[in-house]
């Protein structure tokens, strides 16, 4: 039998979502321990590289042992969505972010690294015309306030070229958050596996066309291995978060990754523990807790709807099978109208507009 936390509408989205923000928060204190003895471009290539063969060696594993996946394989319909989350966000984001640090200050570049977020959230509500409350958007900007504070240094801020391109890098990864949540209802390694490969090739392609080098096979190894821990498990937990929470709640935890870079930074490079760490800690935290108090719940109207995901026999998923099977699942299964009401977010059975 399951357990009572598993019915509750934060889990497993909000674990999967803060447990994708500690890893992606833990890449920029270890990246720049390798960032020295490897070109940028280099480095970002490795680090997708090593996520997506590192989860085709996982996909291997677990073929040879003999244990099925009960996630939903990707489609013909999904492609296009795939496809352009690879290019925008996956290929055009990092060009973009790597063009415009190399224009604008450090300080500026970590400061406009925020957009994102808001990119994310404001193209998930605006666009596809996800929920959001006053709680909520409370609770958003209040994450950001804090990330902002975080990046904020004393020295005036330079808006010119090179700040542009950032922004249109954070943009550009906004997109993709949004695009991938369209898909988010297959198989996240088979995803994330497939982003990998494809912009880690792109960059590093580009990394030797600028004449870069590879480094030595331990630099190689080690990128790899952070790699698939920072980028590949990390996107795989974030994609799980898109299915159960939505854009831009799975977003707006995301953006606690900073903070959390920030606290490993003190642990790992001995950096000081600064009134802006305290100020973001306490900002965040309060934007957190506001995220986690939610009660997002009315009866709402559920129409027909086929598709194919991992699922229970929850109240959602009351149909029969003709030889039992084991829980979760995959198939392509049909949902008759129904109307009820119990909290819930914009998951793969809510996307419904107020």
């Amino acid at each position: 039998m399951r357990g009572p936390a598993l019915h509750s509408h934060l889990w497993p989205g909000v674990p999967l979502a803060l447990g994708s923000a500690v890893l992606f928060g833990a890449l920029p204190p270890l990246s720049k321990l390798l960032l020295g003895s490897m070109d940028p471009f280099m480095l970002a290539g490795l680090l997708y590289l090593g996520a997506g063969f590192g989860l085709v060696l996982y996909r291997l594993g677990r073929r040879i042992a003999g244990r099925k996946s009960h996630e939903a394989s990707l489609q013909k319909s999904d492609i296009p969505w795939l496809a352009g989350a690879i290019v925008v966000g996956g290929i055009a984001g990092p060009v973009l972010l790597m063009s415009g640090l190399s224009l604008t200050t450090a300080s500026s570049g970590a400061l406009l690294l925020n957009l994102e977020g808001l990119a994310t959230m404001v193209i998930a509500w605006l666009v596809f015309r996800e929920n959001a409350n006053r709680r909520l958007v409370a609770g958003a900007l209040a994450i950001l306030a804090g990330a902002v504070a975080l990046s904020w240094q004393s020295e005036s801020f330079d808006f010119n070229t090179g700040a542009l391109l950032i922004a249109g890098a954070c943009l550009a990864w906004g997109i993709d958050n949004n695009l991938t949540r369209k898909i988010s209802a297959a198989d996240p390694v088979e995803i994330v596996t497939i982003k990998g490969l494809a912009a880690g090739s792109v960059n590093v392609g580009l990394a030797f066309i600028m004449g870069a080098k590879l480094p030595a096979l331990s630099f190689v190894g080690a990128t790899a291995f952070l790699g698939l821990l920072g980028i590949g498990a990390s996107l795989v937990m974030f994609v799980l978060a898109l299915r159960h929470l939505g854009t831009a709640r799975t977003g707006a935890y995301y953006a606690l990754a900073p903070f959390i870079g920030a606290l490993l930074a003190v642990v790992l490079l001995a950096e000081p523990v600064t009134l802006k760490l305290v100020l973001a800690g306490f900002l965040m935290g309060f934007g957190l807790w506001l995220h986690l108090a939610e009660r997002h719940r009315h009866d709402h109207a559920h129409g027909v709807l086929e598709h194919e995901h991992s699922h229970l026999h929850d109240e959602h998923h009351q149909h029969v099978h003709p030889a039992p099977v084991s829980e979760p699942h995959s198939h392509r299964h049909r949902h008759e109208p129904m109307r009820h009401g119990h909290p819930h977010y914009p998951d793969l059975h809510h996307r419904h507009t107020h």
